[in-house]
This record gives C-alpha cells, sequence and structure tokens, in this order.
C-alpha cells in the first residue's frame, strides 16, 4: 500500500511538557534567539496552554515537569530526555546555559518510578537530535549532540542509530529538519543535511514528505504526529496540504513567542514511549 492510500489511525499518546512560566531569551545559542527582542512571557504561556489542550483533546495524557527559575529553555522538554520502551536516556547539553536542564530531568524521572534511568557521557539533546521511527533512532549531528552520544544510545537502547549530519545553523537539531510522521514515514527539509545524510535518508524513506524553503524556515517540521493528527506550526500552510494529501489529518498551532528561543511544537513535546 502507497503512502498516499494507506488507512491513517491516531495512536493515543502520552507526553511531558513544561509550563514556559520563565521563558525569556537572555542569551544567545541559536540563529532564532535574540536577546534584543522583547519576549511576552504570559503569551507564551497561554500558546503552550493551547498546545498541552490540544493534545488532551485528541486524547493523549500530558504530564507536566514544574518548571525551574534560571531555566528559561526548560519549555522546550523534547530537549530533557530520550524514552523508548520505558528506558531514559537522560540529557547532557552543550551549551553551559542549559545544562542544569539535564538532572533536572533526569530526577523527574527518577521521581516517578523510571528505573532504567541513564546518565549520558557524552552530549546528547534528548528528542532534539533523537528522532524514533518504527525501525531506527534518527540522529542529528553538526551542531549540537556529538557522535559519541550516538553510540552510547544505541548500546543503551539496543536499536540501531542512523547519524544525519546537519549543515545549516538555522536548523541546529534534527527536531528543526525532520519530523517522524508514523512508524516508517517521515517529512524532511533536504537542504539542510549534508549531501550523504541526504542520499540515506532518500535510501530509508523514499516516499518522505519534502518540505519547503518557506515551510521549513517557519518551523514547520518542528512537529507531533500521533499517526493521523499531525500538529504543527500554523504558517506551514504548504506542509499542512502535502500531508493532508496523504490522509493525515494538519492542526496549525501558532507558537510564535515560544519560537523566539528557537522552538515549536516538538521542541515542547517530550514522547514517553512504554512502561515505567
Amino acid at each position: 500500500m502507497s503512502a498516499t492510500t494507506r488507512t491513517r489511525t491516531p495512536r493515543p499518546r502520552r507526553y511531558l511538557m513544561c509550563r514556559p512560566s520563565h521563558f525569556d531569551v537572555t542569551y544567545a545559542i541559536n540563529p532564532w534567539m535574540d536577546p534584543a527582542k522583547p519576549v511576552d512571557t504570559g503569551l507564551a504561556v497561554a500558546q503552550w496552554e493551547s498546545l498541552r489542550d490540544l493534545y488532551l483533546s485528541l486524547g493523549h495524557t500530558v504530564e507536566c515537569i514544574e518548571p525551574v527559575a534560571g531555566l528559561p529553555d526548560m519549555v522546550y522538554a523534547a530537549n530533557g530526555a530520550t524514552v523508548i520502551d520505558g528506558k531514559v536516556l537522560g540529557a547532557r547539553f552543550r551549551n553551559a546555559e542549559r545544562a542544569a536542564e539535564g538532572p533536572a530531568y533526569l530526577d523527574w524521572f527518577r521521581e516517578q518510578g523510571f528505573t532504567e534511568v541513564h546518565d549520558p557521557a557524552h552530549i546528547n539533546e534528548g528528542e532534539g537530535d533523537f528522532l524514533v521511527t518504527g525501525r531506527y533512532v534518527l540522529a542529528g549531528h553538526g551542531y549540537r549532540s556529538s557522535r559519541d552520544g550516538h553510540a552510547e544510545a544505541q548500546e543503551f537502547f539496543g536499536r540501531p542509530v542512523i547519524g544525519l549530519e546537519l549543515t545549516d545553523p538555522a536548523y541546529y537539531h534534527l527536531d528543526t529538519a525532520l519530523a517522524v510522521l508514523d512508524d516508517d514515514e517521515v517529512m524532511y527539509n533536504p537542504a539542510a543535511f549534508a549531501p550523504g545524510s541526504r542520499a540515506v535518508l532518500e535510501r530509508l524513506f523514499p516516499d518522505a514528505v519534502l518540505a519547503t524553503p518557506r515551510d521549513a524556515a517557519v518551523f514547520g517540521l518542528n512537529a507531533v504526529s500521533d499517526g493521523y493528527h499531525v500538529v504543527l506550526p500554523e504558517a506551514a500552510t504548504g506542509l499542512a496540504g502535502q500531508l493532508r494529501a496523504r490522509g493525515f489529518q494538519p492542526i496549525g498551532a501558532g507558537l510564535t513567542e515560544l519560537l523566539k528561543g528557537g522552538g515549536s511544537v516538538k521542541c515542547c513535546t517530550l514522547e514517553l514511549r512504554g512502561p515505567r
């Protein structure tokens, strides 16, 4: 059955999120961040609450970690860890400004009763650079996570890890350049990857949805899918049309304030896969 004719089935998911109570842009560690631009924290909270409520309305479970003062980027929960089959690989951040987030997230997992929790030795920024398909863990490198972190993830999870090199600083994490739509379907921005990595993606996912530069530039690939509903930035209208043509139901979300920190739908959403 082709990607354009298969029946789409949503599956209930369990997500971890962090309210942006302390969100601000006081430093710049990616091209999207500009401390000179004012941030409306109240608006950021309202937009985040709309995203959380949307997940709940779609039948998903949302758990929340308490935000920590002084960690304005903690709202980007996807960076906090990677969870597969109930096993938790913690995050180790490249930038000192975010270093304390890793331990904060690992503390939450231990408090919630997760028993297989690994404190990483090498740099990885959670689901920012680890995206899970049915067969693989796709792993970004080039700006944040290290290749040593990829090897550590493969050993911990016992799943094949496919390294993909990012070459455009605007797409500094894999989840800004690629999204998993279903077990064996993805959408991505070819221009964000090195030639060899593009060739790997073409081989693994020949029917992938390819984002235009315009949709990529509005963070359209920073999306979350349950196999049928695809929540993505509302400005990514071209991607929404492509998804609709393939039988998905795209749902636009407005997270303009959080985009000032270099994150959108996926950045705010960490999937908790499998049992505790």
